[in-house]
């Protein structure tokens, strides 16, 4: 009966058991309720969003399948993300151990001896030798957790566990993201590659014609060596991009995690498919949906969680032990009816004068002000990168308008020079001229292409992108722990 009443006494302390853990409320975003407005930011691209980007899959964002087979490939090889997978685990166990602490550790131990005692201890006609046996199952020392002083530990670790669940699926946008500006940025370098090559079949073929101007007495020496700088400098980017090239497929083959097949890689920017077009919608709520900030949020609620344990420090420990079990003089008898043996106890420690706890508490305030200030810190750099990528979303189509008809100028500029030698009005200084603006000209048209594409993809990605999530997740989460180590 006295057991029975312990136990249930002991139930009924944990289960109505106090928190001293401060009331967590999400602190104002230190940015403003919108996003920048200027000339760098049309207002059609400030639409409100047809979707949420944050659930918006990746499969569904990239359209061209050989991409995805490789962003696939990357996710299940690449070495990183698996590191992050892994701490998620350990994360994940520890919680695990801490939310065990609520549950008695029940044991079970058996003994036996036989001692032979000084006859100057024992008097006539008592035995020297004696025996025992015993064996016991009961709770040894169970922290009764009435201040909460474990709870508010269980939850710093359950907000860790969730701190690197964050962390892990940040550490996946990164990477998707990642794969997909090395790719694009193989099919820019493969594309002003072939740029090169074609130009060095056309410097070539005006070289040879020069040459034969040059051996007809038509065209000077000074020409000739004119006709042959652009042949070398377009021998010289091949070589150049050629090294681009090969530099841009070792980092997405390091991505990967394996080697790209060849039938993989793009083979210009013209082969990528289009991406689907997202929008960061009118309010900048949005970002503390990103994996990065809510992680530190789950560090900012971890410490919240810890000045509760500190707190509870303060106030005394209380801890059962119990026993049942059998006792015997000889092994066969250690069931027998009589022998039976039972222990209950509790013990309270009440802190006096520790130094030390005050310390620590006065740390977990400064960890719940550190916390704090680097969840501010994150919000304040995502802003900012979603309103860089938004500049630049705002201003790049002009810029490839503009340089598309500079590339259609200094093309026609580059006949009209050639012309103009031809009928001898002017030298080959003018080709050259030409010839080294267009080629320059296009070269930055395709970077100029590239940065659009790569920029909806960095946007897609700064807005949280990549990872399906629902708040209904961390939900299960707890409940998945809560049944594994009902009490």
């Amino acid at each position: 009966m006295r057991r029975t009443l312990v136990l249930i006494l002991g139930t009924v302390i944990l289960l109505n058991g106090c928190t001293m853990v401060p009331k967590y409320k999400r602190p104002s975003a230190p940015i403003p309720g919108s996003w920048p407005s200027g000339d760098a930011y049309p207002a059609q691209q400030m639409a409100p969003a047809t979707s949420n980007v944050t659930q918006l899959k990746w499969q569904e964002f990239f359209t061209d399948p050989k991409l995805k087979i490789i962003i696939e490939t990357a996710l299940h090889n690449n070495l990183d993300l698996r590191i992050a997978a892994l701490n998620v685990e350990k994360a994940r166990a520890l919680y695990g151990i801490s939310r065990a602490e609520l549950i008695p550790t029940v044991n079970a131990d058996g003994g036996g001896g036989e001692q032979k005692v000084s006859g100057e201890f024992v008097g006539p006609g008592v035995k020297r030798t004696s025996k025992a046996y015993d064996v016991n199952l009961g709770i040894a020392a169970w922290e009764v957790d009435f201040f909460g002083r474990i709870r508010s530990l269980e939850r710093q670790s359950l907000e860790d566990y969730l701190n690197t669940e964050e962390a892990r699926r940040s550490a996946q946008i990164s990477l998707v993201s990642s794969v997909a500006n090395a790719y694009l940025a193989l099919a820019a370098d493969r594309e002003n590659l072939a740029l090169a090559e074609s130009t060095l079949q056309s410097q070539t073929s005006a070289y040879n014609l020069v040459q034969r101007q040059y051996t007809l007495g038509v065209a000077n020496k000074l020409d000739l060596h004119r006709a042959k700088t652009p042949v070398e400098i377009a021998s010289r980017d091949i070589a150049r991009y050629k090294q681009l090239v090969a530099q841009s497929q070792n980092a997405l083959d390091l991505l990967a995690g394996s080697p790209v097949p060849e039938d993989l890689l793009p083979s210009d920017l013209a082969s990528v498919r289009p991406l689907k077009d997202v929008s960061p919608g009118l309010s900048s709520d949005v970002l503390l949906r990103r994996p990065d900030i809510m992680a530190a949020e789950h560090q900012l609620k971890g410490a919240y969680a810890n000045i509760g344990a500190a707190r509870a420090a303060f106030f005394p420990q209380i801890s059962l032990t119990t026993t049942l079990g059998s006792a015997s003089n000889e092994l066969s008898g250690l069931f027998k009816d009589g022998t039976s043996t039972w222990l209950y106890g509790a013990q309270a420690t009440m802190p006096i004068f520790d130094a030390r706890t005050w310390f620590a508490y006065r740390v977990s305030k400064a960890d719940r002000e550190l916390a704090l200030a680097q969840y501010e810190k994150a919000i304040q750099t995502a802003f900012r990168e979603v309103a860089d990528t938004l500049a630049v979303r705002g201003t790049v189509d002009q810029q490839v308008a503009a340089q598309q008809s500079l590339v259609d100028t200094a093309d026609e500029t580059y006949r009209l020079s050639n012309s103009r030698y031809a009928m001898g009005i002017d030298s080959y200084l003018g080709v050259l001229d030409a010839q080294r603006a267009l080629f320059a000209a296009q070269q930055a048209l395709v970077y100029l292409r590239q940065a659009k594409v790569a920029n909806q993809v960095n946007l897609y990605a700064v807005l949280g992108g990549g990872v399906e999530y629902s708040e209904a997740a961390e939900t299960s989460v707890i409940k998945k722990f809560f049944r594994l180590f009902r009490i």
